[in-house]
């Protein structure tokens, strides 16, 4: 072990760190978030999702038959099916009318709308009035755009498209089966609400599409396409065709199927696989002088936006951790900062072996001495909301922010006996922690060896 980790601190060394010297200044424009929304398992409305994450609660249950959306089969189809699946914990998205639901008849009223879109008006809504920027002029809403991505669409609109050429019923399919699927209907739908002219752009990644709609939102602000971007991820994958898909690709939680809200457990020693969930978050980001001028409250600037490719497996990631390493330094490079500048990390470790172990030594790898200081606080949420694919990197960037903006770093649940990769003062927060948090990074990769490392700062002096 320690040979492998002289060799990954050398190749960071020759390869990507430069001694971290910032990059010649060039003048760009400074971008910064302005505004936070989000529908999560732990509930919907920043306020309330923050603090159950504090709280330790968790958003897993166990999956119904009524949950696999085969409306249409016949129950002992259902069932047969329910039986079949290897992973029967879930983490959706709680729905009522009581404060911190998802309120389906207020959301979901066109035939023309797939759930994640409807996540993502919600959200999109809950942001724009904690920015409160809802311009009416129309320069305003030529110069403001919207960047949201998914992971899969809506899988279950596919599954009864086929029971009906199955059937030989095509003449029954909905001539809005093809909007409705399409992921950059999210988008499309908050752009139309809205008026929104600016950029109409949807990114998907797998799991770092949330992140990388994020970043993309930056530059498009940065290269001057706008002067605000509505910017996240959605997802609504609760569906027996998306469960079924990751059961036998061997990625999903199948050792806690008694125990749900236990199956999610990042960096654990028993951590057997993924919690599937669903949700959607979404942040404003805001030109400075923009955001300055109109008395905007400002949370966090963002500074850094690193991507990268494993070029190595469909599904695995690096066994060096070679594409997070490249993501994470990058953003460092890209902000001017030094690894011993960032506080936070809001790790991507999703509960598969794998993945939690090389993204652990990648952090090590980056940040060396610092990591094992004591002085780098490092977390995975996941334990508490589940693996939202497309939406989980803007609700992590989210949580990163609240950390950077609330000083307080939020923990990670379910570690009962690390991975032996920690050691020493190198461990996950399992406690939230209060401090002082001037820069954070918030992680997320994805299936075909995408990667994607957001950083964040206090916001700037005006």
């Amino acid at each position: 072990m320690a040979a492998v980790l002289r060799s990954r601190r050398q190749l960071i060394r020759r390869l990507f760190c430069r001694n971290f010297d910032p990059p010649p200044a060039t003048p760009r424009r400074r971008v910064v978030v302005t505004g936070l929304g989000m529908v999560t398992p732990l509930g919907c409305g920043v306020g309330t999702v923050w603090r159950r994450v504090m709280e330790g609660c968790c958003g897993v249950r166990a999956l119904s038959p009524t949950d696999l959306q085969m409306e249409g089969f016949g129950e002992a189809t259902v069932m047969h099916a329910y039986e079949q699946l290897s992973s029967k914990v879930v983490a959706t998205v709680p729905r009522g009318k009581e404060e911190g639901e998802f309120d389906e008849e207020k959301w979901l009223q066109s035939k023309t709308m797939a759930r994640f879109v409807s996540y993502a008006l919600c959200s999109t809504d809950e942001a724009l009035q904690d920015a409160k920027w809802i311009p009416n002029e129309s320069k305003r809403k030529e110069r403001t755009g919207v960047s949201i991505g998914g992971g899969i669409g809506s899988m279950s609109d596919i599954l009864e498209a086929a029971k009906m050429i199955s059937e030989e019923r095509l003449r029954r399919l909905s001539p809005f089966f093809i909007p409705r699927m399409l992921i950059n209907m999210a988008a499309g739908h908050v752009s139309m609400k809205y008026g929104f002219m600016g950029p109409n752009h949807a990114s998907v990644t797998a799991c770092a599409t949330g992140a990388h709609a994020i970043g993309d939102a930056m530059r498009m602000i940065q290269f001057g396409d706008a002067e605000v971007m509505v910017a996240g991820g959605t997802e609504s994958c609760i569906d027996i065709i998306s469960i079924a898909g990751f059961c036998r690709s061997r990625a999903l939680a199948t050792n806690y199927n008694s125990s749900p809200t236990f199956a999610s457990r990042p960096f654990d020693s028993s951590r057997d696989g993924f919690v599937i969930g669903e949700g959607c978050g979404v942040m404003i980001l805001e030109e400075f002088d923009h955001a300055v001028q109109r008395g905007a409250k400002i949370y966090a600037e963002v500074r850094g936006y690193g991507m990268s490719g494993d070029a190595y497996h469909i599904t695995q990631p690096h066994k060096e951790g070679r594409g997070a390493i490249l993501a994470m330094t990058r953003a460092l490079e890209q902000s001017g900062l030094h690894p011993s500048d960032v506080d936070y990390i809001n790790a991507h470790a999703t509960s598969t072996p794998l993945g939690d172990a090389v993204e652990a030594n990648a952090i090590k790898c980056v940040f060396l001495n610092h990591a094992s200081s004591g002085h780098l606080a490092f977390s995975s949420t996941k334990g508490g909301t589940g693996h939202l694919l497309g939406a989980a990197g803007a609700v992590e960037a989210i949580f990163t922010v609240l950390a950077i903006h609330l000083g307080i770093a939020p923990p990670t649940i379910n570690v009962e006996k690390l991975d032996p990769v920690f050691h020493g003062s190198f461990a996950p927060l399992t406690a939230p922690k209060e401090m002082l948090i001037r820069a954070a990074l918030s992680n997320s990769f994805g299936f075909g060896g995408t990667n994607a490392s957001l950083l964040f700062t206090s916001p700037p002096v005006a």
